[in-house]
């Protein structure tokens, strides 16, 4: 990994409003890949080493919105459905559990691939996020509009 990507901060942003993120997802025909994570997740730390850089890099940048959402935060959230909670109440109803797990959603907040739940072989876990980015790119290519 190039030496200014180690620099810079590893941090996804955190959704506020997932209702109206989903209008630019819908506009654009891009999905959002989520990191559940929580505090002191050392894991979550080594999935935000792949996940931060591909937010940043112009081709993967444009083909998904990127957000992490902390297990163990009480921060606002309102979800794709409108409804108000906070991160934590997000992650319960999603069924997430451990950390880290990524998830691919579409504008009506439809999972569009498997999740991605731990770190599984590091070696690959790139490969991991680049097929689930495509594949929900292609669900999302073959809605009718």
């Amino acid at each position: 990994m190039p030496l200014a990507l180690r620099a810079a901060p590893l941090e996804l942003p955190a959704p506020r409003n997932l209702q109206l993120e989903a209008v630019e997802m819908a506009r654009s025909d891009k999905p959002m890949v989520v990191l559940y994570s929580q505090s002191g997740c050392h894991w979550c730390e080594e999935a935000r080493t792949y996940l931060v850089p591909m937010s940043r890099e112009t081709g993967s940048r444009d083909a998904a919105l990127y957000r992490q959402i902390d297990l163990d935060s009480d921060a606002p959230l309102v979800d794709f459905q409108g409804r108000r909670g906070t991160q934590r109440s997000f992650a319960e109803r999603e069924r997430v559990r451990f950390t880290p797990t990524v998830v691919v959603y579409g504008p009506r907040g439809e999972r569009l691939a498997e999740p991605i739940v731990g770190m599984r072989l590091a070696d690959f876990y790139g490969q991991y996020l680049e097929q689930a980015i495509a594949t929900a790119r292609e669900r999302l290519s073959a809605v009718p509009r």
